[in-house]
């Protein structure tokens, strides 16, 4: 099982891959949303915003997300790490159910380039 410290590291990297990213995935990653990502099975929450292309984490919390966050994702430690790692296809992963992601139809929409 993946630690609080190997996700919060995981979330960085992504967020670092955002940064670098060009053409469609970096237009869909320059959103101004909030967003949380609650780890399911350490049972905490990563809270902060997507911004300019990158994902700024402000705060880890105990449980689920106290807010509703305008990009909601869940998942295990594990799969966030093997998604960041490429080992996990984040589409195939959202359409089992593994990964959850909830956010407005039109975020959705930007989003799905990032799939």
């Amino acid at each position: 099982m993946a630690t609080t410290e190997e996700c919060r590291s995981a979330l960085d990297k992504l967020s670092d891959n955002l940064a670098q990213a060009d053409g469609d995935v970096r237009s869909a990653a320059a959103l101004d949303r909030s967003l949380s990502c609650h780890i399911k099975d350490l049972d905490i929450t990563f809270t902060g915003r997507l911004k300019d292309g990158r994902i700024e984490v402000a705060d880890t919390l105990p449980g689920p997300p106290p807010e509703r966050a305008q990009i909601r994702l869940a998942m295990s430690g594990d799969d966030l790490v093997a998604m960041v790692n490429g080992e996990l296809n984040f589409a195939k992963a959202w359409a089992s159910g593994r990964v959850r992601l909830e956010a407005g139809f039109r975020d959705l929409l930007r989003l799905r380039t990032l799939l």
